[in-house]
Parts: C-alpha cells; sequence; structure tokens
C-alpha cells in the first residue's frame, strides 16, 4: 500500500512575523537585561537606609577627582594633588568612623625596583600608593583582604572611567565600613595604585615591598576597560573555587561567564591587569573585575566623568561593598592553600541570577546530557519507525542523509562568513562595524542562516514524493544538528575545557524539547510540535543572545586598538559560533513555510547589500567623540652616535619630524587628509638594518606589535631639553673574555632602552631581574624605566662575554627613546599645526620624543 504523506506548509507571509517575535525578543528583553541597572541612591536616602552604598556620593567624588586631569606617572598632578586628594578623602572618612570597633591606618608607599613583565624589563624608581588598612579591634589573626584599584591615567585622559570610578567606589566602601557597625573577621586593606598604566609597577611595589603584603590572602582588583556600565568578573582563582561560591551567593548585581574567562586567559583581550602582579609575585587568589561599557573612550581624552551612567556608581558600589563584607568574613581567607583545589564553572543569566558549580560537577552534568541526548535520539527513531511504518534501517539512512546536509549547510555558512572577513580585508574595508554595530547582521549573521537554511531547503524541496513527512524530516535535521554539537560537547569536555556549558544547554533545552513531543505525542502532528519546540528555544534564544550582545559591547571597541591581526575573522568566526548555537533549531523552521528557498535566499540578497553598504560612507568606521579612530604622534628628534672612546660621542646622523602610529586595522584613512594639499610628506624612514627598532622611538611594549604600520613626517627640530643622555662611569674585564660596562642614564621620566649584543657577545649579567637573561629573552633586551618623585639619574652595569678575546668591532648597540608625555608646555606651533590637521574622528595621543643610539 502507497502511504500519503502530509506535506503541508504554512504560508510565506507568516515568516516575517515568525522571524519580528525572536527580533523582538531581543530588543524588548535582552538589550534592556543587559544595560538594567539599580536606582542611584541619593545623600538623602541615607537617612532612611544607613548602612548602605551612596552613589551619588561616590559621584560627587569622582567628580572632584576627574577635574585634576590628566594623572600620569611621574606628572605634577598625579605625584601632588592626586595623592593628597585621596589622603584628604581618606582623612575625612577616618574623622567619621567608629573608632570603637576599628583600627585604621594610612601609609603612602614610596617605591623603586623592577621586574620583568611580557619581554620587558619594568624599572620604577620613587612611585607613590596610597595604602589603607582597615582592622577590627582585638582581632585574633593578621590575614588580609586586598581591594585593588588605579588613581593614575594614561596620557591625555583624566581617567575617569579607567580608573578614578572604581576608586571612589573603594572610598565610598571604605567609609559605609567604618561608619556603621559592620562585622568584621579579619583586616581590609585598601590599595589606591599610583602607577598601573605605566604598566602595573605600583601593585608589583606593594606586593613585593610593602610591610602590609606578607598578610594578604586574597585580593578584589577593580579595573577599568570602558566607562562605567555593569562589572564583569572575568577572572578568579585561580585554583581557588572557594571564591567563586563566595562571589555567588553575595553579589547583587552578577555579570560574570567562563567564557570570558578562558577568552581572557588564552590572550584573546589585549590587555593586562594589577591581578597577574598579585597573582604571578605575590602568589594570592583572586578576583578580577572591570568595567566595559563604551570602550571607545577607554585610554582617550574622551574619557571623562560626565560619559558614565550615574547608576553605575550604585551597581558596582552594591556589588564591591557585598563582596568585601563576605570575604572579609571568609573561614578559607585565614589559610586559602587549604581550598586550593579545582576550578569553577560560572555564568550569569542575562544578570537576572547566577549559576555557579565545581568543575567536577561541570563534567558530570555534560556528559550526562550527552548520553540522553544519545538516548533521546535512538527512542525517537524507534517510535517513528512504529508510526510510519518505514523500517529503521531507512531511518538511520535518511537521518545519515540529513546530519550530512546539516554539515554541508554549516560549512556553506562558515566558508562564507570567513570568506567575507578576508575580502573586507584584503580590499582593505575592515570594521565597518566599528561604530555601526547592526553591520553585523548583514555581514554575519545573515551569510550564515542563508548557508545553514538553503542547503536543506533545497533537499526538502525535491523530496517532496518518496522522502519523509516534512515535519518528521525537519525534526530529524534538527535531532543530526544536535548530535553534532553533542560529539563537540564530548571532545571539550575530554580536554578539560569549561565553557563546554554554552553547548551543553543548547542540546539540553533542545532534548527537553523532544521529550515533551514524544511523551505528548505532539511529534506526529503537522504543526503542533512546534509549541513545545519553540517554547523551549525561548530561554536558550535571550542566553545566546546576550552572550552575544556582551562580547561585541567588550570586544567591538577593542579592535579599535589591535592591528595585527585582521578584526573581520573575529567577529564573523565568533558570530558563526553563535549562530549555530541559538539559531540551529529555528531557521530549519523555514522549511515549513511556503517558498521557503526564496524566504531563505533573502538573507543571502541582505548579505550583498551589505557588503555595498561596507564599501559606501554609510558604513564609515569612525566617529568624532563617540567612536574615534586611534593615532599616537611623537615630535621625534634622532640622532645617531659614533663612539670615540666615551658616550660623548659625535653624531653621524640626526633628524627630526613626527612619527605616527596607527592602532587599528585601517592605518591609511588620513593619509589623503593629511599628505594631499598640504606641506606634509610621508616617508617610510625605516632603517631596520643598522638601527635598533628601526629607529622608532618606542614607548610601549605594544608599539612593538603596531610599527609595521606607522611611518615619519620629516619636520622641524623640536627642543631638545628633554633628550635623555647615556654617560660611561666605569669600564672594566675581569678576564681577556668579560667586559663590564657601568652607566648613567638621566633624562625624562618615561625612558625606553634596548640593548643588542654585537659580535658573537652575550649579556650575561646585568644590575637588573635575572629573568630575561634566564629564560632566554630574544635580544634585543628592552628596558623602560620610569620615575616619579626622585628624578636622580638610572645606573646599571652590563656584563657581557666573548668566546674569542678579540673584541674588535663594537660590544653592543644601544638606544635611548625619551618621552615627554605629560609637559602640553613643551609642544611647539609647528607640533600643533601637524595635529590639527588630523580630522575630528582621529584620536591623537601627542607628545615630544627622542631617539638617540650608540654603539659601545
Amino acid at each position: 500500500m502507497k502511504i500519503i504523506y502530509n506535506r503541508s506548509k504554512i504560508g510565506w507571509y507568516w515568516a516575517p512575523l515568525f522571524v519580528s517575535c525572536w527580533f523582538l525578543l531581543f530588543y524588548l528583553v535582552v538589550i534592556p537585561s543587559f544595560h538594567r541597572m539599580p536606582q542611584l541612591k541619593t545623600l538623602e536616602d541615607e537617612l532612611q537606609q544607613p548602612g548602605q552604598f551612596i552613589g551619588e556620593r561616590a559621584e560627587n567624588t569622582l567628580l572632584r577627582l576627574s577635574k585634576i586631569g590628566p594623572k600620569v606617572v611621574g606628572s605634577a598632578a598625579n605625584e601632588q594633588p592626586a595623592v593628597q586628594f585621596v589622603l584628604s578623602e581618606i582623612g575625612d572618612i577616618i574623622d567619621d568612623a567608629r573608632t570603637d570597633l576599628y583600627d585604621i591606618e594610612k601609609d603612602v608607599q614610596v617605591a623603586s625596583g623592577n621586574y620583568l613583565v611580557w619581554s620587558m624589563v619594568n624599572v620604577y624608581q620613587s612611585i607613590q600608593n596610597v595604602v589603607v588598612k582597615l582592622s577590627p579591634k582585638n582581632a585574633t589573626s593578621e590575614a588580609a583582604l586586598l581591594i585593588n584599584s588605579h588613581f593614575d591615567s594614561v596620557p591625555g585622559s583624566s581617567g575617569a572611567g579607567d580608573a578614578g570610578m572604581m576608586c571612589v567606589i573603594m572610598l565610598e566602601v571604605l567609609r559605609v565600613i567604618t561608619k556603621y557597625e559592620t562585622p568584621l573577621t579579619y583586616s581590609v586593606v585598601f590599595l589606591f595604585n599610583g602607577a598601573e598604566e605605566n604598566p602595573l609597577q605600583g601593585s608589583h611595589a606593594f606586593i613585593t615591598q610593602h610591610p602590609w603584603a606578607k598578610n594578604i590572602k586574597a585580593v578584589i582588583n577593580l579595573d577599568s576597560a570602558g566607562s562605567g556600565g555593569r562589572e564583569i568578573l572575568f577572572q578568579s582563582g585561580p585554583d581557588h573555587p572557594w571564591l567563586m561560591k563566595y562571589y555567588g551567593k553575595n553579589i547583587v548585581h552578577p555579570f560574570a561567564s567562563t567564557i570570558g574567562e578562558e577568552l581572557f586567559q588564552n590572550g584573546f583581550v589585549p590587555s593586562e591587569t594589577d591581578y597577574r602582579v598579585f597573582r604571578d609575585y605575590g602568589h594570592i587568589p583572586g578576583l578580577d573585575m572591570a568595567q566595559t561599557l563604551n570602550g571607545y573612550v577607554y585610554h582617550t581624552k574622551y574619557d571623562r566623568f560626565n560619559l558614565i551612567p550615574r547608576r553605575t556608581y550604585q551597581l558596582t558600589g552594591e556589588n564591591i561593598l557585598a563582596l568585601v563584607k563576605a570575604l572579609a568574613n571568609a573561614e578559607e581567607l585565614e589559610n586559602p592553600s587549604k581550598y586550593a583545589e579545582g576550578h569553577m564553572i560560572f555564568f550569569d543569566m542575562m544578570g537576572w541570577f547566577f549559576v555557579y558549580y565545581p568543575e567536577t560537577t561541570g563534567i558530570i552534568i555534560n556528559i550526562t546530557v550527552c548520553v540522553l541526548v544519545c538516548v533521546t535520539i535512538v527512542l525517537y527513531i524507534w517510535m517513528m519507525s512504529s508510526s510510519t511504518g518505514m523500517f529503521r534501517r531507512r531511518i538511520w539512512a535518511k537521518f545519515g542523509i540529513l546530519a550530512a546536509l546539516q554539515l554541508a549547510g554549516v560549512a556553506l555558512g562558515i566558508g562564507l562568513v570567513i570568506s567575507i572577513a578576508l575580502f573586507l580585508d584584503a580590499v582593505n574595508l575592515p570594521m565597518s562595524w566599528f561604530s555601526q554595530n547592526w553591520m553585523l547582521f548583514g555581514l554575519y549573521f545573515c551569510p550564515m542562516i542563508f548557508g545553514m537554511g538553503i542547503v536543506p531547503a533545497i533537499y526538502f524541496s525535491r523530496t517532496k514524493e518518496h522522502g519523509l513527512p516534512l515535519g518528521y524530516g525537519i525534526q530529524l535535521l534538527m535531532h543530526s544538528h544536535c548530535l553534532i554539537l553533542t560529539i563537540i560537547t564530548a571532545i571539550m569536555v575530554s580536554y578539560s575545557i569549561r565553557s563546554a556549558f554554552v553547548i551543553m544547554l543548547c542540546i539540553g533545552f533542545y532534548t527537553l524539547s523532544v521529550l515533551i513531543n514524544l511523551v505528548t505525542k505532539a511529534h506526529k502532528t503537522n504543526f503542533l510540535w512546534l509549541i513545545p519546540h519553540c517554547i523551549c528555544q525561548v530561554l536558550p534564544f535571550m542566553f545566546y543572545t546576550y552572550c552575544c550582545y556582551a562580547f561585541y559591547v567588550v570586544f567591538v571597541p577593542m579592535q579599535g586598538r589591535e592591528c595585527n591581526t585582521n578584526p573581520e575573522i573575529l567577529m564573523g568566526f565568533f558570530t558563526a559560533l553563535m549562530v549555530l548555537l541559538f539559531a540551529p533549531f529555528l531557521v530549519p523552521l523555514f522549511c515549513l513555510f511556503r517558498k521557503s528557498k526564496t524566504i531563505i535566499s533573502m538573507f543571502g540578497i541582505c548579505t550583498i547589500v551589505f557588503i555595498i553598504f561596507a564599501a559606501t560612507p554609510i558604513a564609515f568606521p569612525y566617529a568624532e567623540k563617540t567612536a574615534p579612530q586611534r593615532f599616537f604622534a611623537v615630535f621625534l628628534t634622532h640622532s645617531k652616535n659614533v663612539h670615540n672612546g666615551d658616550a660623548a660621542s659625535t653624531v653621524s646622523h640626526k633628524d627630526s619630524g613626527y612619527f605616527v602610529l596607527p592602532v587599528d586595522r585601517r592605518p591609511h584613512t588620513v593619509d589623503d587628509i593629511l599628505f594631499e594639499n598640504t606641506n606634509f610628506t610621508k616617508s617610510e624612514r625605516i632603517d631596520c638594518d643598522s638601527e635598533l627598532m628601526c629607529g622608532f622611538p618606542i614607548y610601549s611594549s605594544r608599539w612593538l606589535n603596531a610599527v609595521d604600520n606607522s611611518y615619519f613626517v620629516p619636520g622641524p627640530e623640536p627642543n631638545r631639553e628633554y633628550i635623555p643622555t647615556l654617560t660611561i662611569l666605569e669600564k672594566s674585564s675581569k678576564s681577556a673574555t668579560n667586559i663590564k660596562f657601568d652607566l648613567e642614564i638621566s633624562g625624562p621620566d618615561h625612558t625606553s632602552i634596548f640593548i643588542l649584543p654585537l659580535n658573537d657577545s652575550k649579556l650575561v649579567d646585568w644590575s637588573f631581574t635575572r629573568d630575561p637573561l634566564d629564560t632566554n629573552v630574544k635580544p634585543p633586551y628592552y628596558v623602560y624605566w620610569s620615575y616619579a618623585l626622585d628624578p636622580k639619574p638610572l645606573q646599571f652595569s652590563l656584563e657581557f662575554e666573548h668566546e674569542d678575546p678579540n673584541w674588535s668591532g663594537g660590544t653592543f648597540k644601544i638606544a635611548l627613546m625619551g618621552h615627554r608625555i605629560h609637559d602640553d608646555m613643551y609642544i611647539t606651533e609647528d607640533f600643533r599645526e601637524f595635529l590639527a590637521t588630523f580630522p575630528p574622528w582621529a584620536h591623537v595621543s601627542s607628545w615630544l620624543g627622542s631617539y638617540n643610539s650608540w654603539q659601545l
């Protein structure tokens, strides 16, 4: 008997409504949930709610701190008024404190030292930290919790968001705890760090030199990569799951994810925080938290007080106050090493609630769900065979075909996404989504959806007479995708990737809908099975689009300071992954509509339209103030010296001009503006064969990755007062194969030093940390020297060995790059004229610099 299968479809005109429902869910629920923050508590509220964090007071404090202006290490603003401001606020808090309950000590630490960070020796001299220690009366333990943030800023920025706001949060937390009867078991140390941007010098000075550091058992590190918003917990521990237990139990407004932690720890985030120093040099566990909203203004002059959402103060303040209270009374703080075992899996559900559990529990859950998926699919196919009368082997064959089609669709979608990403970068049109985030939908969501949908749509349109009932076929297609994700989950579990929970949630909710349909037998109907299916997809859809939105909020602005990798690949690949999680059980439903191929093809057409947009002014990446393009510009004087027996050598080469360093993937956007119809000319001026670092005035280790895009504009000679000087104090030898140089460098408070051994000589010892020598860091050796209060010259020694006692030729090259980064009074009119040629949407960090090299 011939079986007639019901292949009825839904009218095509319902498809736009179907899509609109999911869009509305995203815009009306997901986005508002991401930006949801509590009402700001005012000074008047304190009378009715004593002991609460008062956001208005923190806001007023930040306004006063921001008025100091840029606070660069070594500048008068950072070393005098900023330090005095923090001390004054602390003094006011102590005056109002319950001294019958607490002992409060304050200290201004002045420290010098050096250590290895990345591949750079970081030398600091007379930097300052302001430290407060709050101890309960009659404390029986010396253990302490550390709260850290920094008040210094990058050049040209007031540092309101990064991280002045976190400092005023700390001040208000200190005020609330000390003014009201807050029970504390352990001491709390508040570190107001005066040298984080240098980088990470203040935290190293405290944790390695301050007398209170030896009793620190855990840290809450507070930083920023934006301007307010919800602070994300992106690192915890490591290997201290008890910290996450207290975070989960006490956090008021959760925002944390294992995904972010694994991305950060695997180098996907181009940044570091003081947390690294506390972990590596203090060997203490902790929580690393940062605000990330509006990362476009991070480290720019637009990082201002008025851009911070007012409710941010309340949200972050309530969170930090609750965490400090909890951890300062945690029994684990007495001896954290006893609880140092394992990792946690954690995530927040759109800020509504927080989920956390041990990694071992996560493995059990993941494996259980994977087994349940397999059992459910087998059960479904067995019941399907019974209801259709079709042989099971034939159904399994269909299942295999549909799995292959699903793989083909996924491969097509990913292939389209990667092709578009490579194409846009190749034709110099990357980052069209930088200020126009909606471009991501057409460039990457649409091709992925098109690829996943068009292959099964074509297949189902050509199997009308001899295939399965359409509903069964679509369900089998989704089962195959679920099985594929199950295999991926199992692989991630085998490699101890904690983020496997993300896929587990996807397949878990889908399996739940399948089980409901099996129990109710709705899977046999034409369309009734869609009700539990779609209902079970609502929560996963919101969760994945929430994660996707959070990713864009954090990572899109970051691409404005990353030039080495193709940002289109990152955005495209992540988008493809998200589509594979929130859309694989929705896209196949398009096949239930009439004209399904036409409907799905609209996504392909949308992709083409958006690619065209990317080549037009509609999708220009940058916008004045809100999404600027970043440049560094250094008014440079360059000298190459020939050694004649001492460091006061003759100059063999000398030039000057403007060194320009673009820092994103579109380095040539201003070329026409700068060099057409102006008096300025562009010169590559690369002399890598004879000059260390090609003659570039390197300011930061991050510049090393961006110099390939830099260029030089010849100009007049600047003031030479700030140029570093090198003096040979002594040259001695212990043997015929050994030479020791005692050197002295004086100059501005930020100087980069590069040292390159020559002619097979080897640097075997020096005055700095031996870490780069012992770990075989590849020359040239990079030393970054900065000072704050004490400008005395840097004295150090270099000891070289040479297998041959013949030392003919030079022993080493040394290059000094001086940077006067905080005194605008030294900027000449010529330099100002050059800076004025940059367009309004360009943000230029500028200062005077020098490059001097010697061969000794």
